[in-house]
Parts: structure tokens; C-alpha cells; sequence
């Protein structure tokens, strides 16, 4: 999981907010130790404190004394909106943009995301709920 795309803390970081926006760290949840990540992923300790400290300071874990990190209250719901507008700006945008080029109508677009999310790439089945 960890390579050398990115600082290994940020991909430390990553991973944590993955799990919250998934579930599997849910809110007032007790996370991994940075000696946990570090042996984990065979990295420093202060490497994997690096990205949890990241997380502190955009509110996003806190600090239990004596006890370790712990999911905030409202961390999911933070992440969710950070990852819609960031999937705004690097998908839709220039989705749009391209098909404005191409002269692709706003309801032409829709009806192709529409059978796009209901196809997987086999052509099978739904890949989107609605």
C-alpha cells in the first residue's frame, strides 16, 4: 500500500481518511497506534505520527490522553464534503468542459452518465445506486 508516489506520512493520512469515509474507523472509534502503522508498514514511528498529527490538526482525530487517537465527531461528513468538491474540480469540470468543446448538450451528457452508471465495463448490470 505504501510507495513512493507521495511523503509516506501523507499516504499514512490517506489511509486513515479512507477508513473513516468507508466506515471501518467510524466516529469516536479508536485508531491504530503510530507504533501499530509504523510496524505495520515497516516505517518510522514518527513518520506515521506525522500523518496522525495531520488529522489532529484538521480536526479530523483527537487525542485521548493516556489512551491514543480517537475518530472526531462530524470526521466523516467533513471528508465526504472535501471529496465532493474535489471530485467536482478534477471530474465534472473538465467533463463539462470537454463536452462543451465537442458540442455535447447538458441533457445528451446526462443521459450518457446515466447509462455509464448503470453499466459496468463488461457492459453488465448496475455499477451506480440510485
Amino acid at each position: 500500500m505504501i510507495d513512493d508516489s507521495k511523503p509516506i506520512f501523507m499516504q499514512i493520512a490517506e489511509l486513515i481518511e479512507s477508513d473513516i469515509v468507508s466506515g471501518v474507523l467510524a466516529e469516536e472509534s479508536q485508531v491504530p497506534s503510530t507504533n501499530e502503522f509504523a510496524a505495520f508498514y515497516r516505517i518510522n514511528p514518527a513518520t506515521a505520527a506525522k500523518g496522525v498529527n495531520r488529522l489532529v490538526e484538521n480536526g479530523l482525530l483527537y487525542k485521548k490522553r493516556g489512551i491514543g487517537m480517537f475518530v472526531a465527531q462530524g470526521a466523516r461528513h467533513q471528508l465526504l464534503e472535501a471529496r465532493r468538491h474535489q471530485f467536482h474540480e478534477q471530474y465534472i469540470r473538465p467533463l463539462t468542459a470537454e463536452a462543451s468543446k465537442l458540442g455535447i448538450g447538458t441533457q445528451e451528457l446526462i443521459t450518457m452518465i446515466q447509462t455509464s452508471a448503470h453499466t459496468d465495463v463488461n457492459g453488465q448490470g448496475s455499477v451506480i445506486n440510485d
